[in-house]
């Protein structure tokens, strides 16, 4: 399944009992139509008050997939969910596809309301920052990020977990009227990766810090270093990308470092 979700009430995605969260609704409104126990693998677990546009969940079902109708399936757990989650597609995978091991790239949008006046229709899905900021040292802030480096100084730190990550693209785009988007893709994401890392390029957007600091903080692989975290709202798990063999809507190739091609809801 490709899910969209407002994670505005939620407590993340990961099912946590007693809470309310979106792995937790979705499998649960999957279960009550197929009549069966399931478990679902996602392609990113999102933290609370982060949204998704392209979420990828898997799960067995036992079923003939011969007479299984998708199409209901779809329809019965949008009934049940929607509109704060929401499926978008559906489709048999081959029985080794794995939403989470299975993906090679994963990208996040961020997006900054950059203007005096606050605007009530993004301020679900934007962090808004009344004081003028210097685009072009937040897109001279990126450059570091690309290739393989320890992401330390942008996570937060798990015993025993490598925090190595390889980013592929990264910059800022401004779409007019004082919304920026951050965008970035990489093969992986620690928890709470992209919005250290927003939070810090809005620092040297405001001054606060230098486009050539940023290289340092990322070699200092020390979380102190870094700005503080950016509000989880303006965060979007966008797209997920994997390889054949996957569903149809799911296949992509990697893309390109200087850019990347993705649809819009």
């Amino acid at each position: 399944m490709r899910v969209a979700y407002d994670g505005t009430g939620f407590a993340g995605f990961a099912p946590n009992p007693g809470v309310e969260t979106v792995g937790g609704a979705l499998a649960s409104a999957v279960e009550r139509v197929a009549r069966q126990p399931i478990t679902l693998t996602c392609a990113g677990r999102t933290d609370a008050g982060v949204h998704a546009w392209g979420q990828v969940v898997s799960f067995d079902v036992d079923a003939d997939r011969h007479t299984l109708d998708l199409a209901a399936l779809q329809r019965s757990v949008n009934g049940l969910c929607g509109p704060a989650i929401v499926v978008r597609d559906i489709e048999l995978a081959p029985d080794d596809f794995d939403a989470r091991f299975s993906a090679q790239w994963r990208c996040y949008r961020y997006t900054v309301l950059n203007r005096d006046v606050p605007d009530p229709f993004l301020a679900a899905t934007s962090w808004h920052v009344p004081t003028p900021l210097d685009l072009a040292g937040m897109r001279l802030g990126c450059d570091p990020f690309i290739g393989e480096h320890d992401f330390s100084s942008f996570c937060r730190k798990v015993e025993g977990k490598s925090l190595v990550r390889t980013v592929i693209s990264a910059d800022w785009d401004d779409l007019g009227d004082g919304v920026l988007r951050f965008e970035i893709v990489a093969n992986a994401f620690c928890q709470q990766m992209v919005r250290a890392i927003v939070g810090t390029l809005v620092e040297v957007g405001q001054g606060k810090k230098h486009a050539g600091h940023v290289a340092a903080i990322l070699r200092a692989e020390d979380r102190a270093f870094a700005g503080a975290l950016a509000p989880p709202h303006g965060l979007s798990l966008w797209e997920v990308g994997y390889p054949d063999p996957a569903p149809s809507w799911a296949r992509h190739d990697e893309p390109e470092s200087d850019e990347v091609a993705l649809g819009s809801p």
